[in-house]
């Protein structure tokens, strides 16, 4: 019979000192990794009651946000705007379908002759108003480089290549501190309504309104108001902030508060009550 060889598998621990030293790295190992995580978790700082790092100002610091949020009112920042925002706002109203014989919005036939023109006495003739279009597009409150942009903005659509006006530098010296204005008397709310109906009329209503453009009711024409003021003023606020037929909403001045363009609807009611 053949011998049959069993191979023994040595173990490296030999000695009972061997084994002490294996058992005393197994406990001792763990504990010193946990050591060290924790102080580098805690940033080795010192946490006591007296500690800089618990401070009232130290521990708002930490807590403090990554980021903040700031809430500054519309407009605060005092940018200029842009062409194609003027034109959305004021210049729509008419260019948009060619109301009034505007030329439309990139009618490159209609705008040819005008481009001719050139840029400078274009937008100047424009800025003073030409036949029925009111000076500024009917909004006087737009600077000269708001409407000379609305200008270029609607010029290039049509084929030109004018450059859009830059704004100018502004003033660095502020303007002196307005004295306060006294609190307006309770019995001038209806009149400053009445007010400001008539100037939102002038601005946004006026151009279709006086002249009975497109179908709308004449300002203080009864006989084209008659079936409207049937329907009621929730009807006609409605009318005027949705839009309706050919009229744009908010007159295509999407810009106006509703409280404004009721005021102006109230307005346009007088005149034919």
């Amino acid at each position: 019979m053949s011998e049959i060889h069993v191979e023994e598998h040595s173990s490296p621990i030999k000695t009972p000192r061997q084994l002490i030293v294996v058992m005393v790295l197994a406990f001792a190992l763990p504990v010193l990794l946990i050591s060290l995580l924790a102080s580098l978790i805690s940033g080795g700082g010192d946490y006591s009651k007296d500690s800089p790092r618990m401070s009232d100002e130290a521990i708002a610091k930490r807590l403090q946000p990554v980021g903040t949020v700031v809430v500054s009112a519309p407009g605060a920042s005092g940018a200029e705007k842009g062409g194609k925002e003027v034109y959305e706002t004021v210049c729509a109203a008419c260019h948009a379908t060619g109301v009034l014989n505007a030329p439309k919005f990139g009618d490159k036939a209609a705008w040819a002759k005008l481009i001719a023109e050139g840029q400078e006495k274009l937008t100047a003739d424009a800025m003073k108003g030409v036949r029925q279009m009111p000076p500024r597009g009917g909004n006087p409150d737009l600077s000269d480089t708001e409407f000379a942009r609305a200008v270029a903005f609607m010029a290039n659509a049509a084929g030109a290549d004018w450059t859009v006006p830059e704004s100018k530098a502004a003033s660095t010296t502020p303007p002196p501190a307005a004295a306060a204005a006294p609190a307006p008397a309770p019995a001038a709310t209806t009149q400053t309504d009445s007010a400001n109906g008539k100037a939102v009329y002038d601005k946004a209503c006026m151009v279709c309104h006086a002249a009975g453009v497109a179908g709308a009711p004449k300002a203080g024409d009864k006989a084209a108001w008659a079936p409207r003021l049937k329907a009621g003023m929730d009807t006609l606020y409605a009318s005027a902030i949705k839009g309706k037929g050919a009229m744009p909403p908010k007159g295509g001045n999407t810009a106006l508060p509703d409280g404004d363009v009721k005021a102006a609807v109230d307005y346009m009611v007088d005149l034919v009550k």
